[in-house]
């Protein structure tokens, strides 16, 4: 004999595998917020300022 299925649970399950792959598909599509981007390049620059403020003149330049 065949198993027993519960259609209304295989109904659901379906569902929310599709809710899920348009998820995955509009996160591809759409990527990151303003905010998120922004918050990033702020961060890089911070980043940057520390890496140059404690920037090291290369050996052999003696001109200053």
């Amino acid at each position: 004999m065949g198993d027993i299925v519960n259609l209304n649970r295989l109904r659901k399950a379906k569902a929310r595998a599709e809710a899920e792959a348009t998820a995955a598909a509009n996160r591809a599509k759409h990527g990151r917020t303003g905010a998120e981007k922004a918050n990033d390049r702020r961060a890089e620059q911070r980043r940057q300022a520390l890496l140059d403020g404690a920037r090291r003149d290369p050996p052999g330049d003696e001109s200053r």
